[in-house]
């Protein structure tokens, strides 16, 4: 899976089981547990939201973008090609879509 979900790190720095956590947010534990398994296939915004909020933190802290294929702990950043294989530079607008 491409997209990592990195709530059980998340969880651990705060010190936060899954069922507080998942009261806080409003989402049953199995629903919690389905994310931090990697067997969501889709997050509402604000399912999305409510996590940050109950985590102080921001989209980007609990989820990462992985290629698929490179194995869970190894560097992403050797693997990865630079923005400029990808036609991107420096100088691109940043318009929104």
């Amino acid at each position: 899976m491409a997209i990592v979900v990195d709530l059980d790190r998340l969880l651990a720095e705060r010190n936060l089981s899954v069922g507080e956590f998942a009261a806080t947010v409003g989402i049953t534990p199995a629903n919690i547990a389905v994310l931090k398994n990697g067997r969501a296939k889709a997050v509402r915004f604000t399912t999305l939201d409510a996590i940050c909020d109950a985590l102080g933190c921001q989209p980007g802290d609990v989820l990462r973008w992985m290629p698929d294929d490179v194995e869970e702990g190894q560097g992403v950043s050797e693997q990865l090609p630079s923005p400029a294989a990808h036609g991107i530079s420096k100088g691109c607008s940043s318009k929104p879509i």
